[in-house]
């Protein structure tokens, strides 16, 4: 590892600040920064081990903004042989607002380029909305694409409200009788609930995978377009999407084809509209179109790759458990690997 290298640049407060590369000497205040910046919260990240595969690639560089002596900004770039990618950009949290994390990027962008880089990739959390908006105002843009993931090195990881190297347990819910529903009024404004009539393929299977996506819907997915319309637009089955501010936010499919049975054979509202109360408006909603039919037994089924408050919201709608198994996830099960190549 060579001497860091280093220029000196002015923040918005006046001070002198100092641009330079990671040198052996830094790995304690960089780690300790990453954690005040709370960048370390995934267990199986190790900030030392980072570091270090980082820097033994020959592809990586770890930026660093220095004021006096401390280190107040980083930022890990480096390049696939394709695309830029930028990891680990932290700014002291006493030093927040002082363009800081602005100058770390640039000095990041400026470091890309001057390797011949023509475009610079980062990835955020979905839930890091903050994040989000900050590399808008840098010019970044949300890209059409999805990231996915697969570890190698054996590490199990929570998927749903299980771990992935576990098998999938499925419970089975019945109710027998019309109970007193809640009463659930949604956060959201201007929503609509309509009955999709003689619904397309192609619609339906962007609901399904808008809303499932996330829980690992595959079962219909495997089905041909012939396939899934002699179920979709079968006379006793209904599919009811619901629509806030004019946008699909989710949707819920009734079978009454085992009648006097009627499943309620899917349900869930897009990751977007998760946290407006339309969960629990829409199943009261579908509940109360089932039980206008009379019919003798209403089942669902949830499993734990769902969301995690999937089944008490069942059960607290009147739903009790009546069966379970254990299958395997989709990428434990060799026949049901989706494989359009």
């Amino acid at each position: 590892m060579g001497q860091p290298q280093r220029h000196t640049c002015r923040d918005l407060i006046g001070r002198h600040v100092e641009l330079r590369t990671y040198g052996e000497a830094d790995e304690a205040a960089v780690v300790d920064l990453w954690q005040r910046a709370d960048l370390m919260r995934n267990p199986l990240n190790d900030a030392r081990k980072d570091i270090a595969f980082c820097l033994s690639g020959g592809h990586g560089e770890i930026l660093i903004l220095e004021d006096d002596g401390q280190i107040v900004a980083t930022a890990m770039v480096g390049q696939d042989g394709h695309r830029g990618w930028v990891y680990y950009v932290a700014v002291d949290p006493d030093r927040q607002g002082q363009a800081l994390g602005r100058r770390i990027m640039q000095g990041a962008e400026d470091h890309l380029k001057a390797a011949g880089v023509p475009k610079v990739h980062l990835m955020i959390r979905g839930s890091n909305t903050q994040a989000v908006g900050f590399y808008q105002r840098l010019g970044y843009r949300v890209e059409p694409v999805t990231t996915m993931s697969h570890r190698l090195d054996g590490n199990a990881l929570p998927v749903g409200h299980q771990m992935d190297d576990g098998p999938v347990i499925v419970t089975y819910l019945e109710m027998l009788e019309r109970g007193s529903l809640p009463h659930v009024v949604p956060k959201a404004r201007r929503f609509a609930l309509m009955g999709a009539a003689d619904i397309t393929v192609s619609f339906y299977r962007y609901l399904y995978d808008a809303v499932g996506r996330p829980w690992y819907w595959t079962d219909r997915k495997k089905l041909s377009d012939e396939e899934l319309t002699a179920i979709i637009q079968d006379e006793a089955v209904e599919v009811y999407v619901l629509y806030v501010g004019g946008v699909p936010a989710g949707f819920f499919e009734l079978d009454a084809r085992a009648m006097p049975t009627i499943e309620l054979a899917y349900f869930g509202i897009m990751p977007e509209f998760i946290g407006l109360g339309l969960g629990p408006y829409l199943l009261g909603q579908a509940l109360d179109m089932i039980w206008q039919r009379e019919p003798s037994r209403v089942t669902v089924n949830t499993c734990t790759l769902d969301h995690p408050k999937a089944l008490p919201l069942y059960q607290r709608f009147g739903f009790n458990p009546y069966n379970q198994e254990e299958v395997p996830a989709p990428w434990q099960d060799a026949n049901n690997i989706l494989d359009f190549a």
